[in-house]
């Protein structure tokens, strides 16, 4: 092999990140342009780029996509969200305690991205007739949705990715990485507690506005939200007994979203679906695709094995603690798509790779609290605040994002250690 043969994927890698961290373009265009010219220069053949995409990853995100966005026509989760907001009578504290538990129960079974977006709109509504500042509320809602949806085989991206690659079932995630999120997610919001907790009074005169916020009128469709509320349920009972099924998450998402597409099949709910998060992930596994087939990854796992000098727990904190930081500069999502296959060649070396995938998983999910480009859904809920006059900066959510990413850092360690080594 050449070494242009070898550097120019690699190079396309490092220029695709790049362009992703500064968002000088949409990472879209930024995926697809990249996996073009290595499609073009023969780095890849077509071939090898159909093999090199993980269709039961599209699959699985374009089905729960579907689900989501009719679940959003019943206003089922708005419902949900207000109601919270009632029963705290205008208690700031638990207002956010609630908010947050709400939201990170909700992105374990739902995307981030989807669970921030409704459940910010409703907190920003509620911030402008009470009158407060939505940013605590904000912060803490992406901050729940990042622990959340690190608990399941669906809650984040990088988990769809690892359980797919992996062959890691929907009760395996549970099983393992669930125990570890219930203890980081109450530290987590003790924390968020103690550094909000002078912002987060309500004046007299907006808890009575709450009192007055009624709940009649908020769920337009109730047929289509209890046929959903079915399917979804269907759907979640199918991935624990995936294996048994003998399907992968996959066809159980797309198939469900297909059945709920019979009862409401608006244009769009089509239209709504993130096409440009499909299109990314293709383009991503293209170009993973064509740097695993020069050897790199082979190459940084036998480098990852020589500096722990074989050590199994060395390689799993080191695999933990590196993703993390590095999931907080660059999006975990790409971060993923590299590591799978390094983590895939270290079996070389060891028999028992799955506390290096538990290892991969906690570091590139909870990773993306560490900053303000972290993670999908703290972008999302930064945008929301910027539009409500209420903007977060960079620096603001690195003040706190990186002391909950530390301490969950910290818990994972010892919870890995515990429990696997």
């Amino acid at each position: 092999m050449s070494t242009l043969t070898f550097w120019f994927p690699n190079i396309i890698l490092i220029l695709v990140y790049i362009f992703i961290t500064f968002e000088k373009l949409p990472r879209v265009v930024v995926a697809l342009l990249g996996a073009s010219i290595l499609l073009i220069s023969k780095s890849v053949t077509q071939e090898e780029a159909f093999h090199c995409i993980d269709f039961n990853v599209i699959f699985l995100l374009v089905g729960m996509m579907i689900l989501v966005n009719i679940l959003k026509e019943t206003g089922g989760i708005r419902w949900l969200a207000i109601y919270t907001a009632k029963k705290v009578n205008g208690n700031g504290v638990l207002l956010m305690v609630y908010f947050a538990l709400l939201t990170a129960v909700i992105s374990a079974f739902l995307d981030n991205v989807t669970t921030v977006l409704l459940l910010g709109a409703v907190t920003c509504a509620i911030a402008k007739d009470l009158k407060i500042n939505p940013v605590p509320y904000l912060i803490t809602q992406a901050i729940a949705s990042n622990i959340g949806g690190t608990a399941t085989l669906i809650g984040d991206p990088p988990n769809i990715m690892i359980g797919s690659a992996a062959k890691l079932d929907f009760n395996q995630f549970i099983f393992h990485l669930t125990p570890v999120i219930l203890l980081i997610l109450p530290i987590a919001i003790f924390t968020l507690y103690l550094i909000y907790r002078k912002e987060l009074e309500i004046p007299e005169i907006a808890k009575t506005e709450l009192k007055s916020m009624s709940l009649n009128g908020i769920i337009r469709n109730k047929e289509l939200l209890i046929k959903s509320l079915i399917v979804i349920t269907m759907i979640i009972v199918a991935f624990f007994f995936h294996k048994l099924l003998g399907l992968e998450a996959g066809t159980i998402a797309l198939a469900g979203a297909s059945v709920l597409l019979v009862f409401e099949n608006k244009k769009h709910i089509w239209e709504d679906v993130e096409w440009t998060t499909i299109f990314f992930f293709i383009g991503l596994f293209i170009i993973v695709g064509a740097v695993e087939k020069v050897g790199t990854i082979h190459h940084l796992s036998e480098l990852v094995f020589n500096l722990s000098k074989g050590s199994y727990a060395v390689t799993a904190y080191a695999i933990l603690w590196m993703s993390g930081f590095l999931s907080a500069l660059i999006d975990n999502i790409p971060y993923t798509a590299t590591m799978i296959p390094l983590i895939k060649d270290l079996g070389n070396h060891y028999q028992d790779l799955n506390p290096l995938w538990w290892a991969l998983s906690l570091g590139a999910c909870l990773g993306g609290n560490g900053t303000l480009i972290g993670a999908s859904a703290n972008i999302v809920v930064a945008d929301m605040a910027n539009k409500h006059n209420h903007p977060i900066t960079f620096i603001e959510f690195l003040k706190v994002g990186s002391i909950i990413m530390i301490e969950s850092m910290i818990v994972c360690t010892v919870y890995i250690w515990w429990r696997y080594l």
